[in-house]
């Protein structure tokens, strides 16, 4: 290797230097900030999404099917309510409710 191409690589190497450091900064620094920013959405929060979201029409279903049963399921007491949700809450092909699917009905039936 001469002495003019190893002062051309060099020079090359000087000139991208500043831009592979920014390069690699960027890569690093960027998703860290886009998170903190809020930007991104992690796995665990788009499944919470998800099931708030399951859980808030499965309630709505559990509530039509009391209310046919029931006519004012309002003015039933705390437990007869909950007890109502949970008969009702179980979807069809399941064999249990979820707990969470109860809860939401029970308040949809107090309202």
């Amino acid at each position: 290797m001469s002495a003019t191409s190893m002062k051309t690589a060099a020079s090359k190497w000087e000139s991208a230097k500043p831009k592979l450091m920014y390069l690699v900064i960027g890569l690093i620094a960027g998703p860290l900030i886009t998170n903190m920013a809020g930007w991104q959405v992690t796995s665990g929060a788009a499944q919470s999404r998800v099931h708030a979201g399951i859980v808030e029409q499965q309630a709505l279903f559990c509530e039509a099917k009391a209310r046919a049963d029931v006519a004012e399921p309002n003015k039933l007491e705390w437990s007869a309510r909950s007890d109502l949700a949970r008969k009702w809450a179980v979807m069809p092909g399941g064999t249990t409710a979820d707990s969470d699917v109860v809860s939401a009905c029970a308040g949809k039936l107090a309202g």
